[in-house]
């Protein structure tokens, strides 16, 4: 009995975190936006295939949550606070989900702003989310190959970078160093990505019901 539940502890944490063998390959390929779920197991021995295609992606719905964040940042959460930077997770989210939308760019212009806000050099945020950014673009296509779990372990990296580099800018210019709890942020933010992508996917989810009218 205790050997068929660690084999099943065992085969629960591969599939949460989409771990494989050493020297598989995936032979399929994603060649539109999908939402990623538990399927039947393919061949190359993953066991992850798109569940359900996703609608066309509304710009307007990208740069308002994005402006949402953005309020969401200039809340009064307190000098100590452990709350996640909402910004920097819109961005790395849309950066991966829709990286020819929101680019670099968008990310240093959202940088700026948060240094004006904030009373910071400026530079700071927008080095910060610029590096942010460029991580997760490049790391987009390997990100959305797996499912929530691992997706939190890429994107936890991104985050902590780009508190990296806005720290090495605040020592800089004679800052005092905020304490290793400084870096609880990007935990929180790495934990909040399922939700995040749960949120700012729904709107693109098609309908559950089948209707008879649509051609999917």
């Amino acid at each position: 009995m205790k050997r068929l539940r660690l084999r099943s502890l065992l085969s629960r944490l591969q599939a949460a975190f989409a771990l494989r063998a050493p020297g598989r390959r995936v032979l399929s390929r994603r060649v539109e936006p999908v939402e990623l779920g538990r399927g039947i197991p393919v061949l190359g021995g993953s066991d992850w295939r798109p569940e359900r295609v996703l609608l066309p992606v509304n710009p307007l719905f990208i740069w308002v949550t994005l402006a949402l964040a953005f309020l969401l940042n200039l809340l009064p959460w307190g000098r100590n606070s452990i709350a996640p930077d909402f910004l920097a997770l819109a961005l790395v989210f849309w950066n991966v989900h829709e990286p020819r939308r929101v680019g670099i760019g968008a990310a240093f212009v959202f940088g700026l702003i948060m240094d004006v806000h904030s009373a910071a050099l400026l530079g700071q945020h927008a080095l910060a989310y610029t590096l942010l950014s460029y991580g997760a673009i490049a790391l987009h296509r390997r990100i959305l190959w797996f499912p929530m779990g691992a997706q939190s372990l890429y994107v936890l990296p991104l985050l902590v970078i780009s508190q990296v580099a806005s720290l090495v800018i605040r020592l800089w210019v004679g800052g005092a160093f905020p304490g290793w709890s400084y870096f609880i942020e990007s935990l929180i933010g790495a934990a909040l990505w399922p939700l995040v992508t749960w949120l700012l996917l729904a709107p693109q989810r098609r309908p559950a019901t089948r209707d008879e009218t649509r051609p999917l």
